[in-house]
């Protein structure tokens, strides 16, 4: 009970970042304007993976955006969906879909070039998943960048790569009874294990 409060209260609080980038756009602090822009990112690595890790029995998709604060912050909201089967031992099936999204800061730490359209990120998430059984809830540690490939006039594409370290929080009690087992998979995370990794390649479109 204490870790789902302590997750709720950690999602309400990352989760109100991203609307301070909508409330920025016609501040200034320096001459350079508190918001620069916004970016859509379609995740093409993650789905790849999944499928391949799975065999082709579980898919997963999702999409991200970004607000680039202030040159260096980017509060940041991933949504995705995950459905099909996964697989325990060579003959035990399960059932696995649900949503879930994450919410989180990520920093370039580059000083030497502070308004280049290109970044490299580091920083944390919280991500909750949503299944018909439970809800679960969890901490990532993640590092990539962000690169301006192509610019028409007023928008921008980019490319890039994030790395993910996870840490589950609502981990499985000992002596649980089988009719109470948890989901062995959890939408977005994984596998449930107390700390797993990914890997998401994504293009994104500036606007």
């Amino acid at each position: 009970m204490k870790r789902k409060i302590l997750c709720s209260i950690l999602v309400f609080v990352l989760g109100s970042l991203p609307c301070l980038a909508f409330a920025a756009d016609s501040l200034k602090v320096a001459n350079n304007a508190i918001y620069q822009g916004m970016v859509i990112k379609l995740d093409i690595g993650t789905p790849a993976v999944t499928a391949g890790v799975s065999k082709g029995m579980l898919q997963q998709y999702e999409l991200a955006m970004n607000w680039r604060l202030i040159n260096r912050l980017y509060p940041t909201l991933e949504l995705g969906y995950a459905g099909g089967k996964t697989q325990k031992g060579d003959s035990i099936f399960y059932n696995a879909h649900g949503g879930y999204f994450r919410v989180g800061l990520d920093i370039n730490p580059l000083k030497k070039h502070p308004d280049s359209p290109h970044a490299l990120l580091v920083g944390i998430r919280i991500g909750t998943g949503f299944q018909p059984k439970m809800t679960d809830c969890w901490g990532e540690v993640v590092a990539g960048c962000q690169v301006e490939v192509a610019k028409v006039k007023n928008t921008a594409f980019y490319m890039g790569w994030m790395g993910r370290l996870k840490i589950l929080f609502t981990r499985q009690k000992d002596g649980v009874p089988i009719e109470e087992m948890y989901p062995i998979y959890i939408p977005g995370f994984g596998n449930r294990e107390n700390v797993g990794w990914g890997v998401s390649y994504h293009l994104g479109w500036k606007f």
